[in-house]
Order: structure tokens, then C-alpha cells, then sequence
């Protein structure tokens, strides 16, 4: 019987956290080797890479290679000579390979080796319709106009076609970007308003952070990685993410002698009589996650909405070890806003890590005296940037640069940053930052969020960790397990945000044992 998972985005054989580099950091480790005169091998090493990328994608969607119809696009830079090696080894599989010049030259060697072959090349002086007729009939396009050292966003005409053909494209068609999608900044993730969307990018060597960081990250699809003989040293990466076989590791497990309060006591200031909702929501959550225990405090409404579904949760206050505070509190409710201080000046004195939600923002004017998981949406954290820095920024400019802005707020609270989206990005006020997602689409639903919260309380009072950085780890990897919880209830189409807070065990429970098989199976595979 088959050992591999179906799960939603397993990775058999991943190893932990995937890692992403700079464009520069990258360049700096090929350069010796460039140098030492073996930049020829470490194209053809590339290209065959990208061919077989190509070609297995080829086969998956429709079959076979032979006959299919490939278009190159193709720029002036080594991206450009990679396609063109890689559009020589699909057409001696048979493929009809056409080469359109994007940018009135190419790679010297690739273009000699493409002509060797009779391959057809065309120039981008062509008309437009033409050029269009080349993109809509291609069953695959390779994408290598452009390279890691491009700015975000595409010159006007090719932008222009691009937006023409996307409008267009056929369902079937596949799109492969080489090491980046053209227009896409491979260090920011910025996109510039135009830029190629791949279903898959062929990367070399490793990672690049702008394939991690959306909006870019919307644009890479699926990422494969090439080694082709570069050595990235792990700790320099400067972007993560938390994969599946990293929740075993770091997901906080009770031992034989742990009691209630040993595994952590979380305090809750979350609802209220207008938003009763986004406390039961945070505390089923929270409950569903693992803590040893849950104090709720808040108004007798949530309190007893609590009470009917989570019988184990404490009224009123105590001892705790972390607190989730914010969600579901408005402003004026005034009660709940003074439970919140009271929290947080607890938590200033006996250094306790806090969860902060929507209600908690507007108490925070400068950097935070305790340790803290700031989780603003996008609207919230133009907020907190015009409060904390005096920037000025609308909900459109953090999402299309949502790392910069969020590593803004990051510094100006010295707390960490979950910033919510389809992509959430976590950031700290030094060190890597954490881009975890796409999450399902179905998460966008109301309550969602107070999911969030009530999960990663539970993390902050159970891993009895305090430093920013382990925090910023904790954030990812609750996100992580919020958005597998979410694809486990929206296996049937629609979810509600109860059914993902229910769906938190057992997505921690999945992955676990996934984890252990996967491990098992290694074993017996030495």
C-alpha cells in the first residue's frame, strides 16, 4: 500500500522550513563560480532543469510532449539563454517550438544552438494581434524575458500584451517562468501593476524572496527549485516558511508529569455584547489548539455562549501565562477596553506574551513593554503606520508592498507582525521574516480572524517561549495550521469559522501523524 499523503500541500521528503534568499545573496555565491570560467555548465545545468520541468508539466496536462506547440519568450539576459537551451532540448523531444525575441537580442550561444536546430525565431516587431495569436495558441509559454535583477512591472507594450493575453488565455494552457516571473521583483515581491502570472517558476539554486512575498507570490505558482550547484547557507535566509513536517517539531505536546496550569493558562479579553461571536470563536479555537487551560474575560453574554460550548473554560480572571486580547471589542465598550489595559500592564510587568487583536490596536502609541503577536488586516495596519510613524498609507499600498509596511510596524512597536491576507506575512523587528499561504479562498469569511487569535494564544501560552523570534516562529506556524484547518472544513465547498476552530485538532493530529509516517518510512527506506 502507498505511503505518500494525500493532505493538501504535503511535501514528502521536504525538509523543514522552506528558505529564501535575496537576489543578491544568490549572485554573491555564483559569482566565484562564474569567475572560475564554469558559467556554461551552470546554464546547461539550469536549462536541463527547466526542460524537465517543462516537459513532465507537458505530459501531466496533456499527455505527451512530442507535437505539442511551445512559444519561448525570450530577453537579452541569462534567463533568456536558459529558455533558449531549454526550448533546444523540448524540440529535440518533438515539440513545435516557436522563439519570440523580446528584446532585439538574446544569448549569443543559446540563439547560435536554437538556429542550429531550424527552430522558427521571430522579433517582437511583429504586430500585436500577431504576437497574440503566437501567445493564445501555444499549449505551453516559457517566460524568460526577464531576470532576477529586473524592476517590478513590465515596459508598456509587452505590459500591454500581457494584460491582452490574460484576459484571453485558454484554460489548458501553461505558463513556466524562468527563475522569476517577468515583471516581478525577485527581492520585494512587487509586481509594478503588470507582470507575468506562471502556473509554475523554475528557480536555480534556491528561493528568491520575492517568490515568497506577494503579491509576487500570486504570480509564481507552483515553485520548483533546480540545484545547480550553488551552496546558500541556511541561516542567512531571510524569508520562511513553515511546511507540514515542521509542525511535529514545533507544535508544543504535553509531557507524562505536565498538569493544566504547566501546559499553559491562556487569558482571553475577547467579545462583546454587540460582537458576542468573536469570542466563542477565539475560545473554541484556543481550546481546540491544546491549552492547558482557558480563562475568559468579558461580559456575561460570550461568557455563557462560551460556558454552553466549552464547559472546561474559567470565568474571570487569574493566573496566566499568555494573553489573546482585542478581538471582537469595539471601542466604546468600555468595560471590555479597561480589561484589555488591565491585561496588558499585567503583561508589561511580568513580561507575559500577548496576541492582539482589532480592539487592542488603538492602545498601542510606540513600542510595546511586553513580548507581542500584532495581527492587523491590511486597512488596520495602515492604521498602526499612521499612528506609530506618521505614515501616511492607503489599504492598497500595504497590499502591494505588504513586507515593506509590515516590517514598518514591526520596528515602531518592536513586536511581531502577522499581517492577514491570502498570503500572510509575519515580520519581526529583526531577523527573517515568515510568508506563509495561499490560504483557501473560503477563509475569507467573517470570524476567521478570531480563529486566529484563539490559536495562537494557545501557542504563546503553552510554548512557554517569550523571545520575538520564537514568536515570530509560533506566528507562522499557527498560520500554517489555520489555514490547514480551514482546507480540512472546506472540503465540502463553503465553511463556517466554527467548523475551522473544530478543525484545528485534527489538523494538528493529521499532521503529526504525517509526520511520524513520513519519518518511519525513511527509516526503512536506510
Amino acid at each position: 500500500m502507498s505511503t505518500r499523503p494525500s493532505w493538501p500541500n504535503w511535501r514528502l521528503g521536504g525538509s523543514p522550513m522552506r528558505r529564501a534568499w535575496t537576489p543578491d545573496q544568490v549572485r554573491a555565491c555564483e559569482t566565484p563560480l562564474l569567475d572560475a570560467g564554469q558559467g556554461d555548465a551552470l546554464m546547461s545545468r539550469a536549462a536541463a532543469g527547466l526542460a524537465n520541468v517543462c516537459a513532465t508539466e507537458l505530459r501531466e496536462r496533456y499527455g505527451h510532449v512530442y507535437g505539442s506547440r511551445v512559444l519561448a519568450l525570450v530577453g537579452k539576459g541569462n534567463n533568456g539563454g536558459d529558455a533558449l537551451f531549454a526550448a533546444c532540448r523540448l524540440a529535440r523531444r518533438g515539440a513545435h517550438v516557436t522563439v519570440l525575441l523580446c528584446a532585439g537580442r538574446a544569448h549569443p550561444a543559446g540563439l547560435r544552438a536554437v538556429r542550429a536546430l531550424n527552430i522558427d525565431v521571430r522579433e517582437l516587431d511583429e504586430s500585436d494581434d500577431d504576437v497574440l495569436r503566437f501567445l493564445l495558441c501555444a499549449h505551453l509559454v516559457i517566460d524568460g524575458i526577464a531576470g532576477t535583477g529586473a524592476r517590478a512591472g513590465l515596459p508598456d507594450r509587452l505590459g500591454e500584451l500581457v494584460r491582452r493575453w490574460r484576459g484571453r488565455k485558454p484554460g489548458r494552457q501553461l505558463v513556466v517562468a524562468v527563475d522569476v516571473p517577468s515583471g516581478v521583483d525577485a527581492g520585494t515581491g512587487q509586481t509594478g501593476g503588470s507582470a507575468i502570472a506562471a502556473d509554475v517558476t523554475v528557480t536555480f539554486a534556491g528561493l528568491k524572496t520575492g517568490l515568497l512575498i506577494p503579491p509576487a507570490a500570486r504570480n509564481a505558482g507552483r515553485v520548483e527549485v533546480v540545484d545547480i550547484g550553488l551552496e546558500l547557507a541556511d541561516e542567512q535566509a531571510v524569508v520562511l516558511a513553515v511546511e507540514a513536517s515542521d509542525v511535529a517539531a514545533l507544535w508544543p505536546a504535553p509531557e507524562p508529569s505536565d498538569h493544566k496550569y504547566s501546559r499553559g493558562v491562556l487569558g482571553l479579553v475577547a467579545g462583546s455584547a454587540r460582537y458576542p461571536g468573536a469570542a466563542v470563536l477565539a475560545a473554541d479555537a484556543a481550546v481546540s489548539a491544546g491549552v492547558g487551560m482557558l480563562r475568559y474575560v468579558g461580559p456575561d453574554t460570550p461568557g455563557g455562549l462560551i460556558a454552553q460550548r466549552s464547559p472546561e473554560v474559567v470565568a474571570g480572571a487569574g493566573r496566566v501565562q499568555a494573553w489573546a486580547l482585542g478581538s471582537g471589542v469595539a471601542p466604546d465598550e468600555e468595560s471590555q477596553v479597561d480589561a484589555i489595559r488591565a491585561a496588558l500592564d499585567e503583561a508589561i510587568e511580568t513580561q507575559l506574551p500577548c496576541v492582539l487583536d482589532a480592539g487592542a490596536f488603538d492602545l498601542i502609541y510606540g513600542p510595546l513593554g511586553m513580548p507581542a503577536i500584532l495581527t492587523p488586516h491590511a486597512g488596520e495596519l495602515a492604521t498602526l503606520l499612521g499612528r506609530l510613524s506618521g505614515t501616511i498609507v492607503s489599504r492598497e499600498e500595504i497590499e502591494a508592498d505588504p513586507a515593506r509596511h509590515a516590517k514598518s510596524v514591526a520596528e515602531a512597536a518592536n513586536a511581531v507582525v502577522l499581517l492577514k491576507g491570502a498570503h500572510t506575512v509575519i515580520s519581526q523587528p529583526a531577523g527573517p521574516d515568515y510568508v506563509q499561504g495561499p490560504a483557501t479562498a473560503w477563509l475569507a469569511t467573517a470570524g476567521s480572524g478570531d480563529v486566529l487569535t484563539g490559536v495562537l494564544g494557545a501557542l504563546a501560552a503553552t510554548a512557554g517561549r517569550k523571545s520575538l523570534p520564537q514568536l515570530a516562529e509560533l506566528a507562522a506556524l499557527g498560520s500554517f495550521v489555520h489555514g490547514q484547518a480551514a482546507l480540512l472544513a472546506s472540503q465540502g465547498g463553503p465553511l463556517r469559522s466554527l467548523h475551522v476552530a473544530a478543525a484545528v485538532k485534527y489538523a494538528v493530529t493529521e499532521l503529526r501523524v504525517r509526520a511520524r509516517e513520513e519519518k518511519n518510512v525513511g527509516q526503512w527506506q536506510l
